[in-house]
């Protein structure tokens, strides 16, 4: 899978209204040689409950404030430095934006996606 932060930048632009558009933060998750807890790790197998996903992005997209969120999930069995997922939100002020980012990071983190370490 080919993932660019240039392309979901670019999308994310060409959807928004640019009267609104103040930032897009950015995300690029990759996968790390050590697990949290600090074990050696070779990879991950990575799952995504879609439908989930395509639910949590449409509820924040309504949010006050926010023109876009795209979101690019690498399924399968990822190596060490691999990435993960890019996310991006697009919104008028970081007062807006940044909320909905974290919120969505932890939302993917915790009910979205599933990683098992390989």
């Amino acid at each position: 899978m080919k993932l660019s932060t240039d392309k979901i930048i670019k999308k994310l632009k060409e959807k928004a209204n640019p009267e609104n558009l103040g930032m897009i933060l950015v995300h690029n998750g990759i996968v790390r040689g050590t697990s949290k807890s600090g074990k050696k790790v070779n990879g991950m197998k990575l799952t995504c409950d879609r439908e989930k996903l395509r639910k949590t992005v449409q509820e924040l997209e309504r949010k006050e404030g926010i023109e876009g969120i795209e979101v690019v999930i690498n399924e399968g069995n990822l190596k060490v430095g691999d990435t993960i997922m890019i996310v991006a939100v697009a919104g008028s002020y970081r007062s807006t934006v940044i909320p909905v980012f974290e919120e969505l990071l932890t939302k993917l983190k915790t009910e979205i996606l599933k990683e098992v370490e390989i």
